[in-house]
């Protein structure tokens, strides 16, 4: 569904109305983000931080994927000081 519509003066700022119709069509949530692009602005749903990261670890280690890069180095506190309990 496209529509056209105007943007609107409201107090220092300005807006869009947006049509009841559009935005269930889209299903937004409350919450979303605005993107400006050259000659049009984004709206999307916004994301919480860290979504989707406990599905990502889990996929990278079912794949073997999550493995230190690097070879553990022992440091001399590693020797000297630390102490388990």
């Amino acid at each position: 569904m496209a529509t056209t519509t105007r943007i609107v003066k409201i107090g220092n700022s300005r807006g869009i109305r947006v049509p009841k119709a559009l935005l269930e069509q889209a299903q937004l949530p409350e919450e979303v983000e605005l993107l400006a692009e050259p000659g049009r602005l984004v709206v999307r749903a916004s994301r919480r931080a860290r979504e989707g990261w406990d599905g990502a670890a889990r996929a990278m280690h079912d794949t073997g994927d999550d493995r230190l890069l690097d070879v553990p180095a022992p440091t001399r506190f590693d020797d000297e000081a630390w102490e388990w309990r």
